[in-house]
């Protein structure tokens, strides 16, 4: 049986904070991460657009010949994931597997709320998708849920912006929009692998008595048993504690600023789709 890494897929850098968490927990795994930076970002785009580009990518990292692909996106999980699933991976190989950032966020989120009041902070794409109140309320139909997008925070990011004052606006405004939607949340999820780099400035902005998750940790933890699980999956993942990075737009810039993402040197390679 050959053996082959694991394919790890974001449109861009946020996919790379879960990655970190992933190669911190389960190190010993081979890695191929995949960021389609040339059309990034993916949240203002249509499903359609999302599940199209979303495929591509994920076709081409099964092409080389990873047997499990996680979508390390929340926007590709909300608009692509299912699609997927349902339509293409019988014709892709039935072996093959994807799995998404949403379920293994929403099957334990409801253990950290008291009062049952769960806030999300999201890109656009992702709370129009409605998908964390759909599963969360699956897992946990006493909780409700209250959304807040931030369509400021990744652009913020991406341009190396994180520690401006002008950061610190956008993140005040939008905590204030969601918190004043209900005076019963007390637990905050971040459902954009970005924000975890805006941590330190949401947490202040916050109340003392909030929760603040990001999913990295999460999801990290969910491969883990996923893969205890899956015997069957987990034998086809090469173990040589090697990780490789592509990128659909330039190496150059992918590599500057993957490094704050990922908190070590990037060197990737360009990738035409």
């Amino acid at each position: 049986m050959k053996q082959q890494p694991i394919g790890i897929f974001d449109s861009g850098y946020g996919g790379l904070t879960v990655l970190k968490e992933i190669t911190a927990k389960l190190p010993q795994y081979d890695y191929t991460y995949l960021g389609d930076n040339a059309r990034s970002p993916y949240g203002t785009r249509s499903f359609e657009t999302v599940y199209e580009y979303t495929l591509q990518c994920v076709k081409w990292l099964f092409d080389q010949g990873c047997p499990l692909v996680i979508l390390a996106c929340n926007t590709a999980s909300a608009k692509a994931l299912r699609s997927i699933q349902q339509n293409n991976l019988d014709k892709i190989g039935s072996s093959k597997r994807v799995l998404g950032v949403i379920r293994p966020t929403t099957e334990i989120i409801g253990k950290y709320t008291k009062t049952g009041g769960i806030g999300i902070l999201a890109t656009n794409g992702t709370v129009m998708s409605n998908s964390y109140p759909i599963e969360i309320k699956k897992f946990y139909p006493q909780v409700n849920v209250f959304q807040e997008a931030c369509p400021m925070w990744v652009p913020l990011v991406e341009n190396n912006e994180y520690n401006s004052p002008g950061a610190d606006y956008f993140i005040k405004k939008n905590i204030d929009n969601l918190l004043n939607q209900s005076d019963s949340i007390d637990t905050i999820l971040l459902a954009c692998t970005h924000y975890p780099l805006l941590m330190e400035k949401i947490k202040k902005a916050a109340p003392a008595n909030v929760t603040v998750l990001s999913q990295g940790e999460i999801v990290a933890s969910s491969l883990a048993e996923y893969l205890q699980k899956h015997r069957e999956v987990e034998e086809k993942c090469s173990k040589n504690s090697q990780t490789s990075f592509y990128t659909t737009d330039s190496t150059e810039d992918f590599d500057n600023r993957a490094a704050i993402f990922y908190g070590k040197p990037v060197i990737s390679s360009h990738l035409s789709l």
